[in-house]
């Protein structure tokens, strides 16, 4: 008798425990949910997505409306190459996804066309495969020596001053980007965006 109730007892334990398990692990579940991508992001003091669309679209606006670039581009579509944009800030930004919007802006306004570096080696691959692989059929391969070079070399610079106290923080974002003729290595366009972000310890301390 004595041994099942202590069988009786240590079930209800069990299936006590069970039940905290799965109360715990309702209570922790996480909820997805999608939201605005244009939205306003002020999670932290930080360069955001906010921060990567705003100086994105405005660089892009004055490339295009600059009056040297409307003359430049009146006639033809030049061939530009986008440097990746320099990280000169002491934060981890990924700067790529920066020159990947801009460049997708400007092929977008079908102003430019672009020679893209960083797929070079893959197409160098490709093309020594055609040229060289008995598998490929030499009338259909591509010739080597026939790809187009860049007139122009879009780069920049994001850059930053960091200020701090017991009470508040502050950071200043600079952006500075340039087009540069590849022929005569004189600068046609140039321009600079500025972000300045605050944030102010909470009274309540939060």
């Amino acid at each position: 008798m004595m041994k099942v109730t202590q069988f009786k007892t240590l079930s209800s334990y069990a299936l006590v425990g069970l039940s905290a398990l799965v109360l715990s692990g309702c209570a922790n579940k996480a909820v997805v949910s999608y939201g605005d991508a244009q939205a306003v992001e002020t999670t932290d003091i930080n360069f955001g997505s906010t921060d990567l669309q705003k100086v994105a679209s405005q660089m892009t606006d004055s490339l295009l409306s600059s009056p040297v670039v409307g003359t430049m581009t009146q006639n033809k579509r030049p061939v530009v190459f986008v440097e990746r944009i320099k990280n000169k800030t002491s934060e981890h930004i990924d700067t790529e996804s920066i020159t990947d919007s801009i460049s997708t802006q400007m092929l977008r306004s079908g102003k430019f066309r672009f020679v893209d570096m960083t797929r070079v080696e893959s197409v160098r691959e490709q093309l020594n495969f055609q040229n060289e692989d008995a598998l490929v059929n030499p009338a259909t391969a591509v010739a080597f020596g026939k790809q187009i070079g860049a007139q122009y070399m879009l780069y920049g610079n994001l850059s930053s001053i960091v200020k701090s106290n017991a009470d508040k923080s502050d950071v200043y974002y600079k952006f500075t980007m340039r087009l540069m003729d590849m022929e005569s290595g004189l600068v046609e366009w140039a321009d600079e965006t500025e972000i300045r972000k605050t944030k102010e310890k909470s009274t309540f301390g939060w």
